[in-house]
């Protein structure tokens, strides 16, 4: 399902799409619908979600830089009912780590998709192997601790 959009900037960075009610409608599953995503080429999976009373398809930071827009762009969106599983893939030093905490990879296991995302994002945005180190750490305290709030999502 294709629709046109104006890429909206809510708050400093966080941006996003109003989706189409009868777009969400046309998906048939539900009123949180997860997506595979095409915009200029570049697919992703995401879900749609309700803000402020309006269908909203975020946009990354990550995912603007790879499909070359911004906020205030028009874009045509194509949306597809994504219905594949959600497996996040940790990477092996990880994993590691979270098979020597028993309490860590229970909350981990227990996050949503796209926050076991942003467990990993700043994890695999690391370049140096001290810094990656570092935020293995710090990942994993915070799993220990219950610091990481599980959330619903895609």
């Amino acid at each position: 399902m294709r629709f046109h959009a104006t890429i909206l900037l809510s708050g400093k960075t966080a941006t996003g799409v109003r989706v189409p009610p009868a777009i969400v409608e046309g998906l048939g599953s539900s009123k949180r619908p997860m997506v595979q995503v095409t915009i200029n080429d570049y697919r992703y999976r995401s879900s749609v979600a309700m803000m402020h009373g309006e269908f909203m398809l975020p946009i990354s930071a990550e995912v603007r830089d790879r499909a070359g827009i911004a906020a205030g762009d028009e874009v045509d969106v194509e949306l597809e009912l994504d219905t594949q599983p959600r497996e996040v893939i940790a990477p092996p030093d990880f994993k590691d780590a979270l098979a020597r905490d028993v309490d860590a990879t229970r909350c981990f296991g227990r996050l949503s998709y796209s926050n076991q995302r942003r467990v990993l994002i700043p994890i695999e945005a690391a370049k140096a192997t001290e810094t990656r180190q570092r935020r293995i750490a710090r990942a994993i305290g915070m799993l220990r601790e219950g610091r990481i709030q599980i959330q619903g999502g895609s």
